[in-house]
């Protein structure tokens, strides 16, 4: 069984879809704790031909909770966020279909950052047909306290992978070797350079799928969501 495990970020890029997509059981961190400068509550879209900076305002708290046990800050204009979008893609050939889309996970109902993040990923596989389940990580029967790739070996036991799948940019954090030792192949997901026209400016690659959904057809997301090399 191909497993794979990552934090929740609110609209990501394409290749955090293609992750979802290549596994056969994909968990999501919810007891993992919350960093500002990570991609949690944030993240970019094009605007005026260049990528802008999107984030959601959190109550402020203690930096050492877990993303589960932080909450939306009141003051989210979801209104805003909204218009914002809708005015740097109001001319994407995409927009009338995908724009319901982005306003019902905006405007969803509930301020723990976990949950509202976990639906706009469910939201956005329902509409992309992924089809892989999804678990979230506290509901694992395993040793929670452990952390990094014990954490991850832990919880690839608990499931029964065979094979575990991390983006490119955990080649620093895991060892295939450790991996190897608890009868598990380590994998890492590469995705192949990918370009589209965004209007006609120079492409801006890495955006939040925002910008992937806003200017491909449901038929090329599918291809692309296949646009990558396991190494």
């Amino acid at each position: 069984m191909k497993l794979g495990i990552m934090q929740p970020y609110f609209f990501p890029y394409l290749g955090y879809w293609q992750l979802i997509n290549a596994v056969d059981t994909y968990v999501v961190y919810d007891n993992i704790q919350y960093t500002k400068k990570g991609w949690f509550n944030r993240n970019r879209f094009l605007q005026n031909g260049k990528d802008a900076l999107f984030t959601i305002p959190l109550k402020k708290d203690s930096d050492y909770l877990n993303v589960i046990d932080r909450e939306i800050s009141e003051v989210f204009e979801k209104r805003k966020l909204i218009s914002q979008i809708q005015n740097a893609y109001s001319k994407a050939p995409y927009i009338k279909t995908v724009m319901p889309i982005i306003e019902n996970i905006v405007n969803y109902n509930n301020n723990n950052l976990f949950y509202y993040i976990f639906n706009s990923i469910t939201t956005i596989n329902n509409y992309l047909n992924i089809t892989t389940p999804i678990v979230i990580s506290s509901s694992i029967d395993c040793n929670h306290e452990l952390k990094g790739q014990d954490k991850v070996l832990e919880i690839c036991k608990a499931m029964h992978a065979n094979t575990y799948i991390n983006a490119i940019g955990g080649q620093k954090l895991y060892s295939c070797e450790d991996f190897k030792k608890k009868g598990i192949e380590l994998k890492f997901l590469k995705m192949i350079d990918i370009k589209y026209p965004q209007f006609k400016n120079e492409f801006v690659a890495n955006l939040s799928i925002i910008d992937v959904l806003m200017f491909n057809s449901l038929g090329q997301i599918k291809e692309m969501l296949n646009s990558y090399e396991l190494i």
